[in-house]
């Protein structure tokens, strides 16, 4: 791939990298704020004059952050730039999180002065004026900044901060052996389970598309950022401030007022106190339609209800949905022991489709399997089960395993059960709540509303439950999964 094609791919997860340098960097005011002049003074303006709301100190901010999917092949033949991405970002110091929300590209929208079509055909009409305009008009809220990104640096940038672990819901691969050129995109051959992405395999992850809608797509690339922002420390970004900062200058291009030192300023220490905060995902709604252009040409497009888009704008302005006053939670000390009943029976399958790893894995630990799940799921014949080995940050090795569980493979939603001997895994450092049940202790781990991750540990092993990329599992399904998976046992063991 050359250099040019491989930039324009770059930019589509630069936004979420640039967000995620951002507010860890925020968390030092040595790494943040002291380099101010330096990067306002750096960072190229955007060419339009993009009317974007004015800031004041220390209240809320949405910023815009917008790309191109021209090729080199579009350069050269000086064919219009699509945005291939519109992602926003709310810091609100006084809300619990700081939100994230990707518009679908292929959203149908009235385009200002220019009738109904996808949102990402504003850019090529438009540019950020016209596409900022577009996003405006949908949302009905203000947007105080927007970033263009061409993160043409994003592989020495992943090296330089240690690279990030990353729970892969399902094996990538793509081979152009043997394909015509018509027929060949990106390679890439990532493999599920918990593990270590530098360099090229992050880039090759994050910008994946082949056979992916773009609310999967959206939704890995912000999964991707949610684990690299808990994982990256203040002091590693310190030691690479400089880097970073050539980095950041030569890969973006913002409005005129977040290119000067004070909104920058406005802008980093709105980060500082908003560093702490987890990153949530806010889904964006979305119904798939066709339709047909007036040549009668097929055409593929999004459509999103206009209540259900109010609702989810009220979502990411305010981070979580408000807590009703004076309603308290009890918790029983007791094992709570009953399973939802819309999980069904599974053992004797699933169990079956554990058998062969089983019987000749060398983990030193039990592989847990599910004993019920949701009626869609069935299992992955693909690369799954995995054995295999994961390296901490000190570089010991981990023995490991993976089970992987198709959802919904039309919806691309895949969700898996993990186990491994390291008992620290950055993906548990910070559980946000706990619950017995059927005498299990299981960590929690919470995007919004929803359960992202469901954990147990052992004598000898930590295990947990990954949802779906789109969380389509409901907290009910994924605590009885969690609850009620067993550990593989013989023939001999398993009949009592």
């Amino acid at each position: 791939m050359n250099h040019e094609r491989e930039r324009s791919l770059l930019w589509k997860f630069g936004a979420g990298f640039l967000l995620m340098v951002l507010l860890t960097a925020a968390a030092s005011a040595t790494a943040g704020l002291l380099a101010i002049k330096t990067v306002a003074e750096r960072i190229p303006k955007i060419k339009q004059d993009v009317p974007v709301a004015p800031t004041k100190p220390g209240k809320p901010q949405t910023l815009m952050l917008l790309g191109s999917d021209r090729r080199y092949k579009d350069r050269k033949d000086k064919n219009a730039a699509r945005s291939d991405t519109i992602m926003l970002i709310r810091l609100d110091p006084k809300q619990e999180a700081t939100t994230l929300m990707s518009i679908p590209r292929d959203l149908k929208v009235l385009i200002p002065g220019y009738g109904y079509d996808k949102i990402n055909s504003a850019y090529s009409v438009g540019g950020p004026k016209l596409t900022l305009e577009t996003v405006k008009q949908l949302l009905g809220i203000k947007i105080n900044h927007v970033i263009n990104v061409n993160f043409s640096g994003f592989r020495k940038a992943v090296d330089l901060v240690g690279c990030v672990y990353v729970d892969v819901d399902r094996r990538y691969y793509h081979s152009n052996a043997g394909l015509p050129p018509s027929a060949q995109y990106a390679e890439i051959n990532i493999r599920p389970g918990y593990q270590k992405l530098c360099g090229k395999q992050a880039l090759d992850y994050v910008r994946f598309r082949h056979a992916d809608s773009d609310i999967v797509r959206a939704a890995r690339q912000q999964d991707f950022l949610r684990q690299a922002k808990d994982q990256i420390s203040s002091s590693s970004l310190i030691n690479h401030t400089g880097k970073l900062i050539d980095i950041f200058t030569k890969s973006t291009e913002a409005d005129r007022q977040l290119a000067t030192t004070v909104g920058l300023e406005r802008l980093l220490k709105l980060a500082l106190f908003s560093a702490g905060h987890p990153v949530r995902q806010v889904p964006f709604p979305y119904q798939f339609v066709q339709s047909t252009l007036t040549d009668g040409t097929p055409v593929d497009y999004v459509t999103a209800d206009p209540a259900a888009v109010a609702q989810t704008v009220d979502r990411f302005l305010h981070g979580a949905p408000a807590k009703k006053a004076g309603h308290k939670r009890r918790r029983s000390h007791r094992s709570q022991t009953k399973i939802p009943s819309l999980l069904v029976n599974v053992r004797k399958s699933f169990a079956a489709y554990v058998a062969p790893a089983a019987a000749k894995h060398k983990l030193g630990f039990p592989i847990y399997y599910p004993a019920t799940a949701t009626a869609a799921a069935r299992p992955s014949n693909v690369d799954s089960p995995r054995l295999y080995s994961v390296r901490d940050r000190a570089d010991r090795s981990h023995h490991a395993y993976r089970l992987v569980f198709i959802q919904s493979e039309v919806e691309g939603q895949y969700f898996g059960i993990e186990g491994t001997d390291w008992q620290s895994p950055p993906l548990l450092s910070h559980p946000t709540g706990g619950r017995t049940v059927n005498g299990r202790r299981l960590l929690l781990f919470r995007e919004g509303e929803r359960l992202r991750t469901v954990a147990w540990r052992t004598s000898r092993a930590v295990y947990w439950v990954s949802n779906t990329l789109g969380n389509s599992l409901t907290n009910d399904q994924m605590i009885g999964i969690a609850a009620t998976a067993r550990p593989f046992r013989t023939a001999s063991k398993h009949h009592r």
